[in-house]
């Protein structure tokens, strides 16, 4: 398949020691050719690399090792070239001009990958994974991305879909020629184990893509109480830094204060909220109305109570407010006493100020949403998008057996197989359309 010859920085923008560039298409090699002065690149092998000088009009632009890639034993399975050369602003830039001067397009955003997609060098999962990869704050998420990368997500979507063939193939064959007896025959006695089968294992991939996901995106966790609790203490221990202002006066805190913080390998994005009470203060107002917005659309509220004093009002509405949520009660200074004990409740008991009870409080949060009986093999479906097309494969196979208990015609039954079959294609890009391939490449950077 022929394409023209794009080009773009691979490498972050700004100051930095080198700076790699990537051209890809079937003038690729010839066109770098004619901007550097040193051994002809046209001669060399795939996989060399040289050093050169690139040129314009004879004024030398700087000095570069050039590697070269000869189809199809590239990235994107096209003649690929990577400059490498000294990093800032102005060095790449003018050599991406030159280069388009020469005839070279700059590259659309995930243009290089989208390539690799369409000639056939990796599907859409393993697409994915790159993003991922660049994307990664934590170890684990690292690890995820990898399993996009290497395919692991490509072979299950290829067993699912080598199991429904078999079905749909042996299905058509009775029906077309009823006569072969050597075939066997697909009665609703067979068909019937075969499709809970599957069921059986897609469920289990459902299960464990909760923890995946979780993995992969984060938990948003807001930290809630009234004022002068300890949230902010909480939330600087955690982060163990002091990111939000300490203070024995009530309503210190009037806005939400955001930060990330990687929790045993699990991204957390941390949110400290006002103290939620009643007031006449208009700035303290607004930041309890957001603290209550932050409360709807948190993972996890850590609902913060003074273990050494009564319970008030303000936190029975606490309890109130927050209880159809999933939450932690977190019974903050437990070095000035100890009061409260809540029955049939997440409950730390941690001193924010002595340090005192983090690491019980951190393996909470992960027990609450890590399955421990899911180990890192399982977590392959941690994509929202994987996991909604795998849903609904599975419930056309669901669609498929009560259609087989409602004894309705195997013709019939094979239809929804063969909608199960597509669905699990879109996964990798079998059976995807166009405009979510647009979509999906356009969210990567420039040169991917």
């Amino acid at each position: 398949m022929l394409f023209d010859t794009i080009v773009a920085q691979a490498t972050a923008s700004g100051i930095a020691a080198l700076n790699i560039i990537r051209v890809s298409g079937t003038e690729a090699i010839s066109l770098v050719d004619k901007i550097i002065q040193g051994p002809r690149l046209e001669q060399m092998k795939s996989h060399q690399i040289a050093y050169a000088h690139v040129v314009d009009q004879e004024e030398i632009i700087d000095e570069v090792m050039v590697s070269v890639f000869r189809e199809p034993r590239s990235f994107t399975r096209e003649n690929m070239v990577e400059i490498t050369c000294h990093g800032g602003m102005i060095v790449s830039s003018e050599i991406i001009k030159l280069l388009i001067r020469r005839g070279a397009r700059l590259a659309e955003p995930g243009e290089f990958s989208k390539r690799a997609f369409i000639l056939g060098r990796i599907d859409l999962t393993m697409a994915e994974g790159i993003i991922d990869i660049v994307e990664a704050k934590t170890r684990e998420q690292l690890i995820l991305a990898h399993k996009s990368i290497s395919g692991e997500i490509k072979a299950k979507v290829d067993a699912f879909q080598s199991a429904l063939l078999e079905i749909i193939g042996i299905i058509e064959v009775n029906i077309d020629y009823p006569e072969y007896d050597d075939v066997v025959s697909m009665t609703r006695t067979i068909l019937k184990p075969k499709l809970e089968s599957l069921i059986d294992d897609i469920d289990a991939i459902i299960r464990a893509s909760e923890s995946g996901k979780i993995i992969r995106e984060g938990l948003k966790v807001v930290i809630v109480g009234k004022p002068n609790v300890g949230k902010s203490s909480l939330l600087n221990s955690l982060l163990k830094e002091e990111r939000a202002i300490v203070t024995d006066i009530s309503g210190t805190t009037r806005d939400l204060i955001e930060a990330e913080m990687n929790l045993d390998g699990l991204l957390v994005k941390l949110i400290d909220t006002a103290g939620i009470r009643n007031t006449a203060d208009v700035v303290e107002t607004i930041g309890v109305d957001r603290a209550k917005k932050a409360i709807d659309t948190a993972d996890l509220v850590l609902l913060v109570v003074d273990q050494s004093d009564s319970l008030t009002d303000l936190d029975s509405d606490l309890l109130e407010l927050t209880k159809t949520k999933k939450r932690i009660l977190v019974g903050n200074k437990i070095d000035l006493g100890r009061k409260h004990d809540f029955a049939s409740e997440h409950v730390v008991d941690i001193s924010a100020k002595n340090k005192i009870g983090l690491d019980d409080l951190a393996q909470k949060i992960r027990d609450i949403f890590l399955e421990s009986s899911a180990t890192s093999s399982d977590m392959l479906f941690a994509n929202e998008r994987h996991v909604g097309m795998i849903q609904q494969a599975r419930d056309q196979i669901s669609d498929a057996l009560d259609a087989i208990h409602a004894h309705m015609p195997i013709d019939l039954i094979v239809i929804d197989l063969r909608g199960a079959w597509e669905s699990l294609g879109e996964i990798t890009g079998i059976s995807t359309n166009e405009t979510l391939i647009d979509h999906l490449f356009s969210s990567f950077c420039l040169g991917k």
